[in-house]
């Protein structure tokens, strides 16, 4: 920016299409200067004296060709500068009409605009893929920004929830001397302080996943899912999953049958699925994976199904799927968006209400894995989570 520091530092200097003006009309001089130069080189070899021919007639001599040669030549050159310089400025200025539109879209987004797109017309050349990669990165900060700022306004709300329910049950207990149940408020404000340090815990975990470089290792998705299977607690849900029996095949593993009540039925096919990645974080995709499965599943007689293994492009993939009521398509393009839960997926007032960042934060380690999440609604209802990872090569995630 021209009122930066570091530009209040720089001496003046001429513009890009003064360069270039110059620099044309330079070339035409030079140019034409070699080629006069040439053709005085070749009058060396006419000679001094007077010449005549047979007939009668008269032949110029060196003298007389340099007397002609030199004013033509200096005036030549003297309008070849013109030329170039009127020329190379109306060059110039078509060839940098492109960049004043970038610039003049840069300013505008350094003021805070980022609406305004270059939208270059004509071929495609160098100047033309400028203005449209400088497009693609306005619409993905406008997308970034917006997502910010949604963000922001969504864990605001979230985080004046706890302290707003706090406030009311204080002022019931305060009102009600007498007859308020003591036990009974503390139970209620220990869980909203609990749902409050989770919810900050999770908006922590997914600020470092943003920013954080991330080590890695040589592990197996099939390995992560069989440790994320054994994990009492899924994720910062408080979700309670049976452990799997280690009598358990490597490539099935079922649990029991699903009572009213009960927790749904977890069934796994586990194939081979190396991954070059962090295992922890990996662990924990799964563990909010079957989080979210296991909230929004149905009352009784759910199920969820993992899979792991490799796609027709032999890459890792891993599959979560769960039973649940049907699923607006709309709804489950913004899922993976923080805050975001699908209200017509609920299991009962049983279970937690959760914090809405389960698959933001399932979204946030496959982007740090350079692997690509999607998500569909199940046929009959719930919902489909696909992750695909890259090549089973040892590839860096950043």
């Amino acid at each position: 920016m021209s009122g930066s520091p570091a530009a209040a530092r720089r001496r003046p200097g001429m513009s890009v299409r003064l360069k270039l003006t110059l620099s044309y009309a330079g070339f035409l001089v030079v140019a034409a200067a070699a080629l006069f130069a040439g053709l005085l080189a070749v009058l060396r070899f006419v000679p001094d004296e007077n010449l005549y021919v047979y007939d009668g007639g008269f032949a110029p001599n060196r003298s007389d060709l340099l007397d002609v040669a030199i004013p033509a030549s200096g005036a030549a050159l003297v309008f070849l500068a013109v030329v170039g310089l009127v020329g190379g400025w109306a060059l110039s200025g078509r060839m940098l009409a492109p960049l004043d539109s970038i610039g003049r879209a840069a300013a505008l987004a350094a003021d805070g605009s980022l609406t305004h797109r270059v939208a270059l017309e004509g071929p495609d050349d160098e100047l033309r893929r400028l203005a449209d990669a400088f497009d693609v990165m306005l619409g993905r900060l406008q997308h970034a920004f917006d997502e910010q700022r949604r963000f922001t306004a969504n864990a605001s709300h979230e985080l004046r929830t706890p302290h707003t329910v706090t406030r009311s049950l204080l002022e019931v207990a305060l009102a009600d001397r007498e007859g308020r149940d003591v036990d009974r408020l503390l139970t209620r404000l220990y869980e909203t302080n609990e749902r409050s340090i989770e919810l900050v815990e999770s908006l922590l975990q997914l600020a470092r996943l943003d920013h954080d470089e991330l080590p890695t290792e040589s592990t197996d998705l099939s390995d992560v899912v069989r440790e994320a299977v054994t994990m009492q607690e899924i994720g910062t849900t408080g979700e309670a999953l049976p452990t799997a029996t280690t009598e358990a095949p490597p490539d099935a593993a079922h649990r029991g049958t699903q009572d009213a009540g009960q927790e749904p039925e977890l069934a796994a096919v586990l194939e081979p699925a190396p991954v070059q990645g962090n295992h922890i974080l990996l662990v924990q995709l799964v563990v909010n994976l079957l989080g979210n499965a296991a909230r929004h599943n149905l009352p009784a007689g759910g199920r969820i199904e993992v899979r792991t293994g490799l796609d027709a492009e032999a890459r890792p993939t891993l599959v979560v799927e769960n039973t649940g009521a049907v699923l607006d398509p709309a709804l489950v393009a913004t899922l993976t968006e923080p805050f975001v839960r699908g209200s017509a997926r609920t299991r009962g007032r049983s279970r937690p209400p959760g914090s809405g960042l389960g698959l933001a934060i399932v979204g946030s380690i496959a982007r740090a894995h350079a692997a690509d999440l999607t998500l569909h609604p199940r046929p009959g209802g719930g919902l489909v989570v696909t992750v695909t990872f890259g090549q089973t090569s040892t590839r860096p995630l950043r």
